[in-house]
């Protein structure tokens, strides 16, 4: 498991092992990460040209010292000191006794135009609201330049404990953090801007629970319903789809793809879209009768594609068994209804659909993607998929928010939600609680998507058709 801390942790841990060192001791562990680093992104460090772009305080200071380590192995080093009377003394002297140079803002874009390698050492995991203004055009010049550039514990600009970019930010092609991940290297926008994340273990000692976690394949692997020897397809669990419409029928059928790919032993349709999904799916159990008197399920799925049956809706969520709610279903679905749910519920919105419920611009939702995903969770009483470039999966309850580390951006594309839908809702079915089957679901549904496109377009049923390799290839993770 991947874990996330937040600001005030990290700090905490910090000073608890610093009391434990000698005098700048954790600052020489930081710095021999980062300097490693640099060099294996150079590949050469004699002759390379290495521009610091240093603010105050201690992130400063791991710039000077990793330059100065850079420096004794041949490099050109200048530190731009953009507070001088504020910068980290010792670092400057360790700097300037391993040979590197000095120089002040003025001459930055010009040392950042001929560089090979810039480092972001400006502002430190506390900064908040976005570079200050005499930063600024240094991040844009560092943008336009052919350098590499690698940002020092968490690109400058962008907010440590969310991910939100708030003004202007630096974008990095290595992020160099130490210690653990922060939340704002996992999430976007800021996790776009963090470029590929190197950790450099430090040596905190961190509590169990964290702010942010991000399943890997072994936790997942540990997560997926495994048939035994007694099982039959009651035993496995069975997934009621209550989906499609006459004007909609392929949200019927995808929804039933994911659903039949889920680990649930059956799976039962309800809605006009039958025709559709028998002939392509003829396993399907099928009932006209509505979601009431379907039949025994485990699970429902409602929402996708049912335009405006806000009575499937409403029987859904009046059932005493774990309901994913998508698509149409959560525009219709009765927020009192939801939260006086005993039983399981799962919401699945994109940016727009949280939006909509929450009463914002998507813009909005997308600018601060891990508060709405909390938020939404916490009005509703559900566990909340909010879906996107960065999927996250939070629970009413609080605790750590799951984030999802699969996926491709030729995942948007319609009918892709659909079969999340259904996949999310059979593992519901299977017996995982809603944390699990939102972000299990999330992960083999990204790792489908990256298995089916190979870097090419795909649809929706391509994703559903790359399930099983998905499966395989997490299940291998046990081998």
């Amino acid at each position: 498991m991947r874990t996330a801390y937040s600001v005030e942790t990290v700090r905490a841990a910090e000073r608890e092992l610093m009391a434990r060192l000698a005098e700048g001791a954790l600052m020489q562990r930081a710095a021999a990460g980062l300097a490693a680093a640099c060099a294996d992104l150079l590949g050469r460090v004699y002759g390379s040209r290495i521009v610091l772009l240093v603010g105050s305080g201690d992130n400063g200071g791991d710039a000077l010292y990793a330059g100065a380590r850079l420096a004794r192995r041949g490099a050109g080093v200048t530190a731009v000191l953009l507070v001088p009377e504020r910068t980290h003394g010792a670092g400057l002297a360790a700097l300037r006794r391993a040979g590197g140079t000095v120089a002040g803002s003025g001459a930055a874009e010009e040392l950042i135009l001929r560089a090979d390698l810039v480092v972001d050492g400006i502002v430190g995991i506390g900064g908040k609201g976005g570079l200050r203004p005499e930063a600024a055009p240094l991040a844009a010049c560092a943008a336009d330049s052919r350098a590499a550039v690698v940002a020092v514990d968490l690109p400058s600009g962008i907010e440590a404990d969310t991910g939100e970019v708030l003004g202007t930010a630096i974008r990095a092609d290595l992020t160099v953090t130490f210690g653990t991940h922060k939340p704002g290297l996992l999430i976007d926008p800021g996790r776009e801007y963090a470029g590929s994340v190197r950790l450099v273990d430090i040596g905190l000692e961190l509590p169990e629970e964290a702010a942010l976690e991000a399943l890997q394949h072994a936790d997942v692997a540990a997560r997926l319903p495994v048939p035994g020897a007694e099982s039959d397809k009651y035993r496995r669990g069975v997934v009621g789809i209550a989906a499609g419409s006459a004007r909609y029928p392929g949200a019927a059928v995808l929804a039933v793809s994911g659903a039949l790919r889920g680990g649930a032993g059956a799976v039962r349709y309800v809605g006009p879209a039958a025709d559709a999904v028998i002939s392509r799916f003829p396993e399907t159990l099928v009932s006209d009768q509505g979601p009431a008197r379907a039949g025994r399920v485990q699970a429902w799925v409602v929402g996708p594609g049912v335009g405006d049956d806000a009575s499937a809706v409403a029987q859904v969520l009046g059932a005493d068994v774990p309901v994913l709610v998508d698509a149409d279903g959560l525009r219709l679905a009765d927020r009192s209804a939801v939260r006086a749910r005993t039983a399981p519920t799962l919401m699945t919105p994109h940016a727009g659909e949280a939006a909509a419920l929450l009463g914002v611009s998507r813009e909005s939702v997308e600018a601060a993607r891990l508060a709405s995903a909390r938020e939404l969770a916490l009005r509703y009483g559900a566990t909340v998929l909010l879906k996107g470039s960065t999927t996250l999966v939070a629970d009413p309850a609080g605790g750590a928010v799951r984030v999802n580390p699969t996926g491709t951006a030729w995942l948007a594309t319609a009918g892709s939600g659909d079969v999340l839908s259904g996949l999310a809702g059979s593992l519901l079915a299977a017996g995982l609680s809603a944390l699990d089957a939102g972000s299990v679901g999330a992960y083999l549904h990204g790792l489908a998507g990256r298995l089916g496109a190979d870097g090419a377009p795909l649809g929706a049923h391509d994703v559903a058709a790359a399930i099983p390799e998905a499966w395989r290839d997490v299940r291998d993770a046990l081998r």
